[in-house]
Formats: structure tokens, sequence, C-alpha cells
């Protein structure tokens, strides 16, 4: 199931609900769709929501690409703050919020 969240920077946040529960703890895959700007009419996919293993809140994972540096699996992150490490919370806090959205709307008796 896909829902949207458009946010005020006219930034859409597409939530694909993961409903077979594989792998563990995954609740959903989120897609940024831009509508204004140099990257309006394109999307970054990769973003994951997860349940926290301490059962606690939730946690957002970011596009990455694996590689293997002497048999030792690493991930170089795609998307990357210039130079405020907290420059991600924004995107993190908006994917947050529509999957909240998406679950909100889900439990709902009109859904």
């Amino acid at each position: 199931m896909a829902k949207t969240h458009t946010t005020p920077a006219n930034l859409t946040v597409k939530i694909v609900v993961n409903d077979r529960g594989n792998p563990p703890g995954k609740l959903a895959d989120a897609e940024l769709h831009f509508g204004d700007g140099p990257l309006a009419g394109l999307k970054l996919i990769g973003f994951g929501i997860w349940e926290r293993r301490s059962g606690t809140g939730r946690n957002v994972t970011f596009p990455a690409r694996q590689y293997s540096v002497n048999g030792e699996r690493r991930s170089f992150a795609l998307l990357r703050p210039i130079a405020d490490v907290s420059a991600q919370e924004g995107v993190r806090d908006a994917v947050l919020a529509a999957y909240a959205d998406v679950e909100a709307a889900a439990a709902s008796p009109e859904a």
C-alpha cells in the first residue's frame, strides 16, 4: 500500500508499507518526490523506516551503497550533509511524519 504526504517545501514523501514483515522490524520504504527547483520531476529512493530494537521509537535509514574492503562489508551514504551534521534531521522528520499519517489513516474507522 503506497500513500503520499506533501511537506511545505513542495516535497512529497511516498510511503510503501511493508505488509510482509520481512525483514523483521522494517515498517516501510519511503521515497522523496521533488515538486520544485532543479530536482522537479525526480525522486530519491532508498529510505527505510524501522522499529528500533529497543521497541521505543522509529529509525529512518538513508540511501546507501554497500561495498566490500578486505572481505568486510561497508556502507557509503548517498545523501550526506555538506557541513552541518544535523541537516539530515529535516528529511528524517518529514519521513517519520509521513509514516505517522499513514498509520493514523490505517487506524481510523473510515480507512
